[in-house]
């Protein structure tokens, strides 16, 4: 049976009805689509507790026993539908918050069942929230070792395909493959990575033999996953660096030199000097560049950006700075001009605001080769802007830009512009290695000299009375102050309500300083202004949703204070941190919270207060919350569904993979070697129905 082709409809168990289920449910169209639909958790099955056993810190348990009522309870969004249940040795109440309907119709009074899920205390008894329920089965249910559960929908369990019809399915299937399933690996990388063969593996994975086998069975599925992700992206590396000519910066001449001998605000640290020496060597090569450049806010990327540009013009080249707000490239123009002073360069803004007239002397000064730096939001990618000589792009947080949008800057000329790509996200090395993969990564982690680390405190909301003494402080020293709220869907009425009392509370608390306010709703020249009175120090004070996360640079404000903080994630409250802390003042950052915090949050906190690492944090924040939809960050430039491996967790076997995967592209870069027809073909299989970006910085 060729698995790939297989329709899941003929499979005993499925037909046409629920093969729609599946397709539409969880894009499962083949057998071989089903047979990676793997379990999200095992149960011990030999081991079945009583009620009486619960404890504090149990994991999911299963119980056997019978349903004594139902009764449906609470008001409003509270609304739930309770089940007392029992098994001779006490009771403990069953809850669900959707489907009371279904529920209370499918499962009878008095009938036994066997029940999953996991216990937690609610008032002073426990209780399992939307327990998986199955009639006990005499056959299925007798002690078994492992047996693993499947994510279902709500739409498959009203269509009665819950875990343990997947289960059943899977069973069969794994019965009919008797010549089972075609290897994807060599047989030498198979030995190297000390994996067991693809078809234990699955046999493993849905129906272990024994913990050990299931241990096995994980690592070989996640070696293999990651491995082909990294042989492509490496593959893909390679195959840029070397078909894709640039432009040879062969000289570093005046335009670099005299700035540097006569403009630098300051000495560059070390770890600048670095980046610019990594650079220097690329753009040198004749080959195309792609490098991203990390670094703290703060940290000085916008200097190494302008000295790439200065590459570029020493080399008859134009270049441009692309950023992803107007606010943000009208702060980059400034600055840039600023550290120009006195040099032969001209600078120009290119955004949507930017006049008809304006906007035609800047084309055709592009075109003519006059303008050198244009700095500009996606109004850059317009097709109407030509260059003359396009040969540096530097892009400023990448990850607010879609992959289309920067492929058009690789169009401006006709070869491809060396890229740089800025952010001021820390992204986790694990993460980097796949998002990024086929970028070479170049890091700033040195504090400009002069800068003081800022101090975050973490304050409980009833102690506002000495917070607001702090800040009186901080404002008669001439400083100023950021107070930013939550904007959150779910809750956007109510958010907007507490940001508008915070506006006024500010206004009574401060009467003597001037208050201004900023959030996404407001007309963008509204907002414009409000940001331009605080950034000429006319308000002192602002208050502001997360618009000012990416933003506005105010040397002169030292504090900035985070209200509702536990609900924020880890990176979002260390970017809102950074916009303070930018003049040589010593900076705080008052994460508020209310009393009552989960572990979780609490350890954000903590972590926030001890460091203010944006790669430690970053780390962090993949270990507390796991990388999310990695689908979601595919305007990054990627295009895979991680099934099984965990890029927070899974560190260690993404190395090792990578490692191996890049010993074979160095010794047979297409693939051609006999032994290597199998990567060759399984690469195609996996990766040719996806755009390739990888082109694509």
């Amino acid at each position: 049976m060729d698995i790939a082709k297989a329709d899941i409809k003929y499979i005993q168990g499925i037909g046409a009805k629920r093969a729609e289920l599946l397709n539409k449910e969880l894009n499962v169209r083949s057998v071989e689509d089903l047979l990676y639909y793997f379990p999200y958790r095992y149960i011990d099955r030999s081991r079945t507790y009583t009620i009486r056993e619960i404890t504090g810190s149990m994991p999911y348990i299963q119980l056997k026993g019978r349903i004594l009522s139902f009764e449906m309870m609470g008001e409003g969004t509270g609304k739930r539908l309770s089940a007392q249940f029992t098994d001779g040795t006490g009771t403990i109440e069953l809850v669900w918050f959707k489907g009371a309907k279904f529920i209370a119709e499918k499962y009878k009074i008095g009938a036994e069942y066997m029940i999953f899920g996991k216990p937690a205390v609610f008032g002073s008894r426990w209780n399992i929230a939307h327990p998986e329920i199955d009639v006990y089965d005499e056959e299925i249910d007798k002690p078994a070792g492992l047996q693993g559960y499947y994510n279902t929908s709500e739409k498959m369990k009203r269509s009665f395909m819950n875990s343990k019809a997947i289960q059943k399915i899977m069973f069969t299937i794994i019965q009919s493959l008797r010549g089972g399933v075609t290897e994807t690996l060599p047989a030498y990388v198979i030995e190297r990575s000390k994996c067991i063969y693809l078809n234990d593996a699955l046999r493993n994975i849905h129906f272990p033999q024994s913990p050990d086998m299931l241990r096995k069975a994980e690592y070989r599925l996640k070696f293999e996953e990651l491995f082909y992700l990294q042989l492509n992206l490496l593959r893909y590396s390679l195959l840029r660096k070397h078909k894709l000519g640039g432009f040879a910066f062969s000289s570093i001449g005046s335009y670099f030199n005299d700035f540097y001998k006569n403009n630098l605000p300051f000495e560059l640290t070390g770890a600048q000097k670095r980046v610019l020496r990594e650079i220097r060597q690329d753009v040198g090569t004749g080959r195309q560049m792609n490098r991203l450049l990390q670094g703290d806010v703060g940290s000085g990327k916008t200097l190494v950006g302008l000295m790439t540009m200065l590459m570029a013009l020493d080399n008859g080249f134009q270049a441009c700075l692309m950023a992803p707000t107007e606010i943000l490239a009208t702060q980059h123009f400034e600055g840039i001009v600023g550290l120009l002073e006195g040099m032969d360069v001209e600078v120009v803004l290119l955004t949507g605001s930017t006049r008809k007239k304006q906007r035609e002397y800047i084309h055709e000064g592009l075109q003519s080769g006059r303008i050198k730096i244009v700095i500009g939001t996606h109004a850059l990618i317009e097709d109407t802007v030509k260059f003359h000589n396009l040969g540096m792009v530097v892009i400023d947080e990448q990850h607010r830009f879609g992959v289309e949008q920067r492929s058009k800057l690789w169009r401006k000329n006709v070869r491809a512009p060396h890229v740089l790509v800025m952010t001021a996200t820390p992204i986790p090395r694990t993460l980097a290695m796949t998002l990024y993969g086929d970028l070479d990564v170049s890091v700033i982690d040195e504090l400009p000299p002069g800068r003081k680390p800022i101090q975050t405190i973490h304050q409980f909301d009833n102690k506002r009375a000495s917070l607001y003494a702090a800040v009186r402080k901080q404002l008669e020293l001439g400083r100023q102050v950021y107070v930013v709220y939550p904007l959150i869907e779910e809750n956007e009425k109510l958010d907007y309500k507490n940001l508008e009392t915070g506006f006024e509370s500010m206004k009574e608390i401060f009467p003597e300083y001037k208050v201004c306010m900023v959030h996404g709703k407001m007309k963008p020249a509204e907002k414009d202004a409000a940001m331009q009175s605080f950034v000429n120090h006319e308000a002192h004070i602002m208050v502001a949703t997360t618009v000012i996360e990416v933003g506005v640079n105010v040397p002169n404000a030292s504090v900035m204070i985070i209200e509702s903080a536990e609900r924020f994630g880890l990176s979002q409250l260390h970017q809102l941190r950074g916009r303070v802390g930018r003049g040589a003042d010593q900076s705080y950052c008052i994460l508020i919270t209310s009393f009552k915090l989960s572990d979780d949050t609490r350890k954000r906190m903590e972590i926030m207060v001890r460091t203010c690492d944006g790669f430690e944090i970053s780390e962090a924040d993949l270990q507390l919350r796991g990388p999310g939809d990695i689908e979601g960050t595919q305007q990054s430039g990627v295009a895979f569904d991680l099934k099984i491996s965990n890029l927070a967790k899974d560190g260690q076997i993404l190395q090792f993979a990578r490692d191996i995967a890049s010993e074979i592209i160095e010794k047979d870069p297409n693939l051609e070697q006999p032994e290597n027809f199998i990567l060759s073909k399984q690469l195609q299989k996996l990766f040719a129905k996806k755009v390739d970006w990888s082109f694509i910085s």
